[in-house]
């Protein structure tokens, strides 16, 4: 009868750690996926930043919203405002998913942000082509 307790012993935490191996090399695949994604650096910085401010990856706000390219802000714009007014709380919607579509808009938002290029500096053009005014040096 220990005999058999003892195997069945043996055999259950065998299960368990094959089980608790699969997950961590799971989490790990995960996670190179991951840090793949976001690029490393300076902007796999910024991309986990704006995923921790919003609460959300890019891809989750793509599929929220129904959108396939980030491009086309005009679809963005259409499906944001659809799917926040259908989900008014004064017309029987749900906060919550109010809430995630406002969410998910943001993260886009912020996303095109990044993505734009710096606009050129006016200020200092301006100051080039202007004299300067003050002391003349003779």
């Amino acid at each position: 009868m220990a005999k058999y307790i003892a195997q069945i012993i043996v055999l259950g935490a065998q299960a368990v750690g094959r089980a608790f191996t699969k997950a961590l090399r799971q989490e790990i695949a995960a996670s190179q996926e991951a840090a793949r994604r976001a690029g490393g650096g300076k902007q796999g910085d910024k991309t986990a930043e704006s995923n921790l401010r919003t609460g959300m990856t890019v891809e989750e706000a793509k599929q929220i919203l129904n959108v396939d390219d980030l491009k086309n802000v005009d679809s963005i714009i259409k499906n944001y405002e659809h799917l926040f007014s259908v989900n008014d709380r004064g017309k029987g919607g749900s906060f919550y998913l109010q809430s995630k579509v406002f969410r998910a808009k943001e993260r886009l938002d912020t996303e095109l942000k990044a993505q734009r290029p710096p606009p050129p500096k006016a200020e200092s053009e301006a100051e080039a082509a202007s004299p300067r005014r003050g002391r003349q040096v003779r």
